[in-house]
């Protein structure tokens, strides 16, 4: 892989198609320890599904416990956290195992936290959130399943290419804050900053489209068990991404009223 496509695909480094393929191939190789009865397990449809379940619950209940006692410790001990522990599994994604539920864990703690911070701002805004969030999950794997959208290779490229950017929208204005300086437009009032999220909202929705692929792609590459865990992870990163912009985005519209 290249360098390039590495660094536009780093939004959610544990979701690269070729990770599955490579796990794959080390199971071939007979690089990985067999199990007793001298077969590895391999990952299924079902089993990352199950995964995924595993960690939402685990999330939301960090979540809950971050949000009634918000703190700033738990909003950046949360996400960079998480992020650490990302990057890791990225690298180790054997790990996967262990390393999910933690990630899940201290994402619960972030997602509480600015959850908490949104609420005490504006009047129910957690449950539009949260509906909003779960009803464009089931709309995305509604358009996966029904074919409605095809991920091809050209459309992988684009959505990477798009969240690249975006990632490096978001990390030019973290650097320029701490000279005092913000990005015009970012998730400010008005219709050109509601555009600016409705944008970002719609790239981190089809992105759900990548991680329903890629759940598809580990079980017909053959890929080991622990890369349930691994996919889990990486769709639990798109969740909530989706639910931050969400957040924001009703924020600008409730501003606006």
């Amino acid at each position: 892989m290249s360098r390039r496509k590495g660094f536009l695909e780093s939004h959610n480094p544990v979701m690269k198609e070729s990770a599955y393929q490579q796990a794959a191939h080390e199971v071939l190789d007979g690089d990985m320890a067999r199990t007793a009865g001298g077969i590895v397990e391999r990952m299924t449809v079902q089993g990352a599904i199950n995964k995924s379940l595993i960690l939402g619950g685990i999330m939301l209940l960090t979540a809950v416990i971050s949000f009634s006692m918000p703190s700033q410790l738990f909003l950046w001990g949360g996400a960079i956290g998480g992020l650490i522990v990302v990057v890791i599994a990225s690298m180790k994604p054997q790990m996967s195992p262990t390393l999910a539920p933690v990630y899940a864990g201290l994402e619960g703690l972030f997602v509480g936290a600015i959850s908490a911070v949104y609420a005490s701002l504006f009047n129910g805004i957690i449950f539009q959130a949260v509906t909003l969030t779960m009803a464009v999950f089931f709309l995305m794997l509604f358009i996966y399943k029904a074919g409605i959208i095809k991920v091809t290779g050209k459309f992988r490229a684009g959505i990477i290419m798009a969240t690249g950017a975006i990632f490096v929208f978001y990390l030019l204005n973290w650097i320029l804050s701490f000279f005092g300086v913000n990005m015009p437009f970012l998730h400010e009032g008005g219709w050109m900053g509601i555009g600016i999220s409705l944008v970002i909202v719609a790239v981190a929705a089809l992105n759900l489209l990548l991680d329903f692929d890629n759940f598809e792609k580990g079980e017909q590459y053959g890929a080991p068990a622990y890369m349930e865990w691994f996919s889990a992870m990486g769709l639990l990163i798109t969740l909530v991404w989706l639910y931050v912009e969400i957040l924001r985005l009703i924020a600008i519209f409730s501003s606006n009223d």
